[in-house]
């Protein structure tokens, strides 16, 4: 099965049954932006196939992650058009962001934010807790109406950054990839070979340029590459129990037989982590450099809710095996994924392998097709688009069938490529590897490198002779490449994937929409939900106060006024030890704090922590802009202290401000969770309008001798 190398995009082609250009979706919501094909609300002409079933008499269930609202939504202010609900399910249980902790999820019930039921220490998983709703879900309804077909939309964000599961799970896997990723994917392929889910003349894609040689590592990567794979595969294990949970059910509830199962992974395996591997995968997305030493630090805890770790890039490569490449690419081994369907009432044939082509936006036809429903003209009063896709439901019994998607265009980051009857035409970008290119990802395109890309740097593979794409024949077959370069154009165009952004990361640094107007000062209350941080207050790279009125019992308070972000970074602003604190966690790797000198006063007063930058961010070695911290008890200076830099780009993808707890994962490791403001708040303003108190010099040196 084929997808579009990043997870949104192909959940949207999933669900609608169109291209992710088309669902304006050309890459996370994240990084959206204005272009018809990329400003990451999906039109409500495409709909849904919750919406399409919902009309025809199913009960509809989504359970897991969604990420398919544009990230400046998914406040409690809504709109709430986008959400799961919105879009055609009766019941949510999940999260709308991108991933989220295994141990401190960002969880959503229907359309509103709730609290796990239980912690980590009690034994709190989340793949568990969603296979219990998914599980609840469906015998919520079969126990009043048997007879009530459903659909449920099952996924957990298991294999997805973080890679947390229970220690037990990981040691069951201990020694057992210490030979190394080449060695892992000459097993594989052999096995893959044996099983006929590849030719037996296949030739296995070359280790990769930019993965490190397994017997050149020192004794301590090597220690530490294995024990991120065993983490993942006992993570994977984990997930695969819950599956199996959730299928025992259905055969409990004489379900089994006649439910159509599609499972499906929604692009290659991830390279995020790096040639290192990384402890928090925050890093990749403010462009910070994995640190070696740190993670052989971190390596007893891995899997653990203390970070939130990925493997090292040369695992994606083993992962992707045979293909070459990863995630956000458009080689095969970003956009090609196993594909496994289960039906035994509905499909003869068991047990067999299928090689027509086939792509994520065949699902819904596919669906469509083998219930014998007819697409909507109209869903909701709103005219309907064509389905994009085409139905493979005549492969399931047969074999021969090469199916019906003949075209199909690939772009990501870049990264182009064109499958045709047959052939694949590639535009790498920016190259066949980092390290052979010599740039990063995120390189931009201007029009000129476009046009040179188009005259030069092509590749053209026979699928049918060399499906791992081993053997380039565009030199000695012009124009067959030109054919297909021609043709990825007419598909752009149709489907509005033009203009290409390559930009990566720094698309997050983009202005977007607001559902609100922009301003200077954002006040926020006690006893509400979480602000994400796409709709919460921007502290990146600027000078901004946080006033807090707050008033405190006689015997003291203790506990977090204001947070925003988690353990992969973010600020928290609290009191402990009868001082006041403010912290900040860049990825994970430094804390910078600043106390007051004297304990915080009793009754009601204002608290304030000042921010004031001292120089300009640079983007591209992750860090933000460096400043000076210090706190006030009204207009008092406490407390100072210098802060050598800051997140350039994000707090990460969950998480947003917290008002008198640090929910989640805490934002320090000075504390445990929630860590409940134990005085009582009135209100928390967030002022980044640069109106600062200004200190004079006798005051500022008298506070510093003190610290």
């Amino acid at each position: 099965m084929h997808t579009t190398a990043l997870c949104s995009p192909t959940r949207s082609c999933i669900l609608t049954g169109r291209n992710h250009h088309s669902n304006a979706m050309a890459c996370i919501t994240e990084g959206s932006e204005g272009f018809p094909g990329s400003n990451g609300s999906i039109p409500f002409e495409n709909g849904f196939l919750s919406e399409m079933l919902l009309q025809n008499g199913y009960n509809t269930y989504a359970v897991g992650k969604w990420h398919l609202t544009p990230a400046e939504q998914n406040s409690a202010a809504g709109p709430y058009d986008r959400w799961p609900l919105g879009r055609g399910f009766e019941r949510f249980y999940g999260f709308l962001g991108g991933d989220t902790s295994q141990y401190y999820p960002d969880l959503v019930y229907d359309n509103h934010q709730v609290e796990p039921p239980k912690t980590p220490e009690e034994g709190y998983h989340l793949t568990v807790d969603l296979t219990d709703k998914a599980i609840g879900f469906i015998a919520d309804s079969k126990q009043v109406a048997p007879d009530k077909p459903f659909f449920l939309y099952f996924c957990p964000g298991a294999m997805h950054a973080p890679h947390q599961v229970p220690k037990e799970w990981a040691d069951k896997y201990k020694g057992q990839f210490d030979k190394g990723w080449d060695d892992y994917r000459e097993k594989t392929f052999a096995r893959q070979k044996k099983l006929g889910i590849i030719p037996k003349d296949a030739v296995l894609s070359r280790h990769d340029p930019d993965v490190q040689d397994w017997k050149k590592l020192s004794a301590d990567e090597r220690k530490l590459f294995s024990r991120m794979m065993e983490v993942f595969a006992g993570f994977l294990e984990h997930t695969d129990h819950q599956y199996g949970r959730l299928f025992q059910f259905l055969k409990d509830m004489k379900l089994w037989d006649n439910t159509l199962i599609m499972f499906i992974s929604d692009n290659g395996a991830s390279s995020e982590g790096g040639p290192t591997g990384s402890t928090n995968e925050n890093k990749f997305f403010n462009n910070v450099p994995e640190d070696l030493e740190e993670n052989l630090k971190a390596m007893d805890e891995l899997g653990g809710p203390k970070y939130f770790n990925h493997y090292a890039w040369g695992w994606a490569h083993a992962g992707n095996t045979p293909f070459k490449r990863w995630k956000r690419e458009t080689y095969r081994g970003g956009v090609s994924d196993p594909f496994l369907v289960h039906w035994p009432k509905g499909i003869k044939s068991k047990g067999e392998t299928r090689t027509a082509f086939t792509h994520a936006i065949d699902m819904l036809p596919t669906v469509l097709d083998a219930l014998n429903i007819t697409p909507p003209d109209s869903i909701k009063g709103v005219s309907q688009s064509p389905i994009q896709g085409k139905s493979f439901a005549r492969t399931f019994d047969d074999k021969k069938s090469k199916g019906d998607h003949i075209t199909q265009y690939f772009e990501m980051f870049g990264h182009r490529s064109l499958y045709h009857d047959g052939f694949r035409a590639v535009c790498p970008w920016p190259g066949d590897s980092f390290t052979e290119s010599g740039l990063g990802f995120g390189a931009p395109i201007d029009a000129a490198k476009l046009t040179e890309l188009d005259a030069n740097n092509w590749e053209l593979y026979d699928l049918t002779k060399d499906p791992t794409e081993t053997n380039n024949i565009a030199k000695n077959n012009k124009a067959k490449l030109i054919e297909m370069i021609a043709q990825w154009y007419v598909e752009a165009g149709k489907y509005d994937v033009l203009p290409v952004d390559s930009r990566g990361t720094l698309r997050f640094t983009d202005e977007r929409p607001q559902i609100a107007e922009a301003r200077k000062s954002y006040t926020y209350y006690p006893g509400t939900q979480t602000v994400p941080s796409f709709a919460a207050v921007d502290v990146m790279n600027r000078s901004f106060s946080i006033t807090a009125d707050v008033d405190i019992p006689k015997d003291g308070a203790e506990g977090v006024i204001f947070s925003f972000g988690g353990n992969d970074g973010g600020v928290t602003f609290y009191i402990k030890d009868k001082k006041l604190h403010f912290g900040y966690n860049y990825v994970g790797s430094e804390y910078f704090y600043v106390s007051s000198v004297d304990d915080v006063p009793k009754g009601r007063q204002k608290l304030r922590l000042e921010f004031e930058i001292s120089g300009k961010p640079n983007f591209e070695i992750g860090k933000g802009a460096p400043g000076t911290a210090q706190l006030y008890f009204g207009k008092k200076l406490k407390g100072q202290n210098d802060f050598k830099t800051t997140l350039p780009i994000a707090f990460g993808l969950g998480g947003g401000v917290h008002i008198g707890r640090d929910t989640g994962s805490a934002v320090v490791p000075v504390y445990k969770p929630p860590f409940d403001f134990t005085g009582k708040i009135y209100s928390v303003t967030v002022d980044v309008s640069g109106d600062l108190i200004k200190d004079d010099e006798a005051t500022m040196k008298a506070i510093m001798a003190r610290q």
